[in-house]
């Protein structure tokens, strides 16, 4: 059981790691005020309505594009702490309790409960399908 709690914990801890340093980029595109599409890695392909560049030699008047892209760029930690020492008080907390509720986690009941075997039936007085004359056949 400890073998399997290890591996387990090897595996989340490399996760956190994994997550905490990767960086992505999400791209968004707009059109007016709706969000049409989203894309993480790549660029959003958009809705098919965006204005090619118009052409003003005989107008005065543009209109005026209504979509848009937005990109958001979350970066993630360059640098891992890695000695234990310097870790705080909160984040031993921390992690004792994640550790104690995990190991919890596994560990089963003796024997299954159930709250009804100590009571008895209750007694029968009478035959209710005599009483209601129903019966099945």
């Amino acid at each position: 059981m400890k073998q399997v709690f290890h591996k387990i914990m090897s595996l989340a801890m490399a996760f956190v790691v994994l997550c905490s340093t990767m960086s992505f980029t999400l791209n968004m595109h707009f059109c007016g005020d709706a969000l049409v599409e989203t894309a993480v890695f790549n660029k959003a392909k958009g809705c098919g309505m965006e204005m090619q560049k118009p052409s003003t030699e005989g107008c005065a008047i543009t209109k005026k594009n209504c979509c848009n892209d937005e990109q958001l760029v979350v970066d993630g930690q360059d640098e891992l702490q890695l000695q234990v020492d310097k870790i705080s008080f909160e984040q031993q907390v921390f992690i004792a309790s994640f550790v104690y509720t995990y190991i919890n986690l596994f560990e089963g009941l003796d024997n299954n409960v159930s709250s009804f075997e100590e009571y008895d039936p209750p007694l029968v007085v009478r035959q209710i399908f005599k009483i209601d004359e129903t019966y099945l056949i």
